[in-house]
């Protein structure tokens, strides 16, 4: 609202300011006639005077008393010019002051104009033209004196400056016959001179009277049709054609003087007149700018406050607006949204409440449309929990039919295992349980993504070495996979399953996106903040915006995108990571692959049973042949990680028998892959019956 107050306020300045400067004008066209006009007009008839005084002079080369009075008027005149451009002031713009120093100019040469006339020097002709050019600059300055706003006026103003113009060209011609009369003679440059006085003279009366008004052309037509004129028309008339001056000298002068004073007294009275119809129209615009100044002033005063008092009523009702749009976008909503992903119900009705303001009847009806989105968003945030709720339950009841379906074909596996003696189909039983081990890793991801707990859980903590080798084992190419020493500790047992998980699908990960020929390197170590344990490839690693999207994933896990299936394993690591508090990091490794970091926290890790192991927790979960395998992956100690037993070790040394002299043990030579296949399958052969043989001897 501030935009047109402010384009209301510009135009109503404008307006006034335009209106004012014409007032001004007519103003100061007022002043410049009563100081300058009124001066200039005596300036202007005392040189007319003083030249035709100097026309005789220069005719006789004679001074008398005439010419020496005159030029002290003439003096006194230009005195009072000076004075009264002095009391003009602020009057006299940029626009006079070039005429105004013109005629000061020519004014300051009138001295050296009378020194030539007084020492006889130059023509007659030439000495009047000395005074013609200083009449020229003053009919000049004139001419910028008329710069009225009103149109009329001007035309007016105009008109009668043309006919105090063609008063100078008959005072021209005067000069020039004065002089003549006194040698009976005209030269002929001075014919040349009267004739074209003559014709501008005729131009100008006709100009001037075609554009004055009745009441200022009516003076001037009398004057026209008056004798005095009559008579100086025909002795003009006679001038042209002889080119000789009047014979009756007498008679040219009574007709000039009679005629010039017709002349003057009208041109003062039709100047009053300008002036008065000047001030008059000033005055009424002054009045007019009052009345619609003061009527606009009070519609700009009444708009603004009006306009103050709706933007507060408005800015009120959309403070409230805001606020309670706000409340709703920044807390409802978002209260709403979290509490459908804990699975809570919502009732729309009571969450999508109506937003309660007040105001105008716009504002209402913004608050309405917010009504119905905020209903349109819960509606639709219940929708998109029930169907997520709805999908993950699907998750879960695929994944638990998978799971029974699993654990049975495990067990049967299992006794195929048993009443196998052949090592090829042995080994084909191997890779059908290890296969079947890893699609119940994948089953318990849909678990994970639905967001049910897992199955399987230990009273006792399990070893870390346990979990390592669960994991490592639920991995395809699980030979690639290089465990490096780690240190005794263990993990609760409740979390054994998602960790066991966890470091799975980072090892799959790494087995996956590295080279086949190349091995991931697994390693752990008691951190102060818990445990730590690294999954190092050497494949061909990310790029540094990879790494960071990622690692944002992995500390945040979004809701699960169905359309972003290619990072399945990621969101199953995510979330195992949000339920327990692990922190899993990505970064570039120093062989060019990438290191995952898993760092388990403190409060999950727990002191390493006594006996570890001992109970086959996670051990006894494997597949036969593919726990064989990661037994492998342990460098020292048992299969449980327990010392090994060394004869006579806490024997005193007076007890201990002298060691007998051995030689040296030969190098044994590594078995072969069916050699171990035979050893394993023997052993399995003699455990299976000797199972069999105590069942059928009974308890």
């Amino acid at each position: 609202m501030l935009l047109p107050l402010l384009s209301l306020s510009a135009l109503w300045g404008f307006v006034l300011n335009l209106t004012m400067g014409d007032a001004q004008s007519l103003l100061r066209a007022n002043t410049l006639y009563e100081t300058l006009g009124v001066s200039s007009m005596d300036l202007g008839l005392q040189l007319q005077a003083e030249r035709a005084r100097s026309a005789e002079a220069l005719t006789t080369r004679e001074l008398n008393e005439v010419l020496g009075g005159q030029r002290t008027r003439t003096d006194r005149a230009v005195a009072d010019f000076r004075r009264a451009v002095t009391d003009a002031g602020g009057a006299v713009g940029d626009d006079l002051r070039l005429p105004l120093g013109t005629l000061t100019t020519a004014l300051d040469r009138l001295g050296a104009v009378r020194a030539d006339i007084d020492g006889g020097l130059g023509s007659r002709l030439a000495g009047l033209n000395e005074y013609n050019g200083i009449l020229d600059t003053l009919f000049l300055l004139y001419d910028h004196l008329v710069t009225l706003s009103d149109l009329t006026l001007y035309q007016q103003a105009s008109s009668l400056q043309a006919m105090g113009l063609a008063r100078e060209y008959i005072a021209r011609e005067h000069a020039l016959v004065i002089g003549a009369l006194a040698d009976a003679r005209l030269t002929e440059p001075e014919t040349a001179a009267f004739i074209e006085y003559a014709a501008s003279r005729k131009f100008l009366h006709a100009r001037g009277l075609a554009g004055l008004d009745v009441t200022l052309r009516r003076p001037y037509e009398q004057v026209f049709a008056s004798e005095p004129f009559q008579t100086f028309a025909a002795m003009e008339a006679r001038v042209i054609k002889t080119g000789a001056p009047p014979p009756d000298a007498e008679s040219w002068d009574d007709a000039i003087g009679r005629l010039t004073s017709e002349l003057d007294e009208h041109g003062v009275t039709a100047s009053d007149m300008m002036a008065a119809r000047a001030s008059e129209a000033a005055t009424s615009t002054i009045v007019k700018i009052a009345v619609a100044g003061g009527v606009g002033l009070i519609a700009v005063l009444a708009s603004i406050v009006i306009s103050v008092r709706f933007g507060r009523r408005l800015g009120g009702e959309l403070g409230g607006l805001r606020a309670a749009a706000v409340e709703l976008s920044e807390q409802r909503l978002p209260d709403v949204v979290a509490r459908l992903r804990r699975g809570e119900d919502v009732d729309v009705r009571k969450e999508a409440k109506a937003i309660k303001v007040s105001g105008s009847a716009e504002i209402t009806d913004v608050a309405r449309a917010f009504g119905s989105v905020q209903r349109t968003a819960v509606t639709a945030a219940v929708g998109q929990a029930a169907l997520r709720r709805g999908v993950g339950q699907v998750f879960l009841n695929l994944a638990r039919r998978k799971q029974g379906l699993l654990h049975r074909q495990l067990g049967l596996l299992d006794g195929m295992q048993r009443r196998t003696h052949d090592p090829d189909r042995l080994e084909e039983l191997f890779r059908l349980d290890h296969l079947t081990t890893r699609m119940r890793r994948h089953s318990e991801s849909l678990m994970v993504l639905s967001g049910a707990a897992p199955g399987r859980a230990w009273r006792r903590p399990v070893p870390v070495i346990d979990i390592v080798r669960a994991a490592v084992a639920e991995v395809e190419d699980y030979t690639r996979v290089t465990v490096d020493t780690m240190p005794a500790s263990a993990f609760d047992g409740g979390a054994a399953a998602d960790l066991t998980h966890l470091v799975a699908e980072l090892i799959e990960n790494a087995t996956i996106y590295s080279p086949p020929d190349t091995t991931v390197q697994v390693r752990g170590d008691q951190v102060s903040n818990g445990y730590a344990i690294e999954v190092e490839d050497r494949g061909l690693g990310l790029s540094d915006d990879e790494y960071a999207a990622f690692n944002a994933l992995l500390v945040a896990p979004p809701e699960f995108d169905l359309a972003d299936s290619d990072r399945l394993g990621l969101f199953v690591v995510a979330r195992l990571a949000e339920r327990h508090g692990i922190k899993v990091l990505l970064r570039r490794s120093p062989f060019g692959g990438t290191t995952a970091i898993v760092l388990v926290p403190r409060s999950l890790v727990k002191e390493q049973p006594a006996l570890e192991g001992g109970d086959g927790a996670e051990t006894a979960a494997l597949p036969s042949r593919t726990r064989k395998k990661a037994l492998a992956v342990v460098t020292s100690g048992t299969h449980a990680g327990l010392p090994r037993r060394v004869r006579q070790a806490n024997l005193a040394r007076q007890l201990k028998d002298a060691p007998p002299e051995q030689p040296e043990p030969e190098q044994q030579a590594e078995r072969s892959p069916d050699e171990v296949r035979d050893l394993f399958s023997a052993f399995q052969r003699g455990t299976q019956r000797a199972r069999e043989d105590a069942s059928e001897e009974g308890p």
